[in-house]
């Protein structure tokens, strides 16, 4: 089985359709979805639409959380934006039972999912939603042991919106430390897929993982798209500060 890990949309339909493309020419056998698919961008009714639409699997981030319920932890930008996107939310587009239908398929979304020896999380596997996993966390020793002794084989994550892979023998090695490949040989890692929608590895094209069951691997994809047609929609609405369409193109 061939499986395509998305993370990390945030509202970005232009970075989001890119990946869909990118996605169909890769002959995956099914999409899974490890969170925050609004957030921060300027699309997210249209977004959820092409999520509920081709993802077998959805696992529910912090920011689809708090479209939902009174945001924890969040900055004023981030604040003010989930604000914004709950209104779009409850505008449409689409007819009520459309618009139902979106805010249903949020509030069912799992925090976790197993299966075999796959974990899909958005957060980490101690905290499924809320918990960031940076690169740096790998030098704090303890934290590390603390996460993977709730791993089993392979665990699957995105929120810090940086892709690579956490070992069990305290490296992270990011997408170009590999060569975007990495095998699947037994040993207990944890994933960062990535993100669809902002990037923050100072690479603007998103990013997403696939998982090669046949050929043992996981390999990295990055993907262009029309960052700036995305940028100027933020420009252009007044609830969404410019910065976030400023960080789309540094890729932070």
């Amino acid at each position: 089985m061939r499986q395509a890990l998305i993370s990390d949309i945030h509202s970005n339909l232009e970075a989001l359709q890119a990946v869909m493309r990118d996605i169909e020419s890769q002959q995956v056998d099914r999409i899974i979805c490890l969170g925050d698919i609004v957030g921060y961008g300027p699309n997210p009714a249209e977004c959820i639409d092409i999520v509920m639409k081709h993802c077998a699997l959805t696992i529910l981030g912090n920011h689809d959380q708090a479209a939902l319920f009174d945001p924890e932890g969040f900055n004023p930008v981030a604040l003010r934006a989930i604000y914004w996107t709950r209104d779009q939310l409850d505008r449409g587009p689409g007819s009520a039972a459309v618009i139902n239908g979106r805010w249903d398929f949020l509030s069912e979304l799992p925090r976790q999912k197993r299966e075999g020896e796959f974990l899909f999380v958005h957060g980490s596997p101690r905290e499924p939603t809320n918990e960031y996993v940076f690169p740096e966390t790998i030098y704090d020793q303890a934290r590390m042991k603390i996460l993977f002794d709730r791993v089993q084989q392979y665990c699957f994550q995105g929120h810090t919106h940086m892709p690579g892979v956490f070992t069990i023998d305290g490296e992270f090695i990011t997408p170009e430390d590999c060569d975007y490949v990495f095998p699947l040989n037994g040993e207990k890692i944890m994933v960062n897929v990535g993100s669809v929608g902002q990037p923050r590895d100072e690479d603007p094209r998103s990013c997403y993982t696939i998982i090669d069951d046949k050929r043992e691997l996981i390999e990295f994809r990055r993907v262009e798209y029309d960052v700036d047609a995305t940028a100027n929609k933020i420009y252009a609405i007044a609830d969404l500060d410019n910065m976030l369409g400023d960080r789309l193109k540094s890729g932070r």
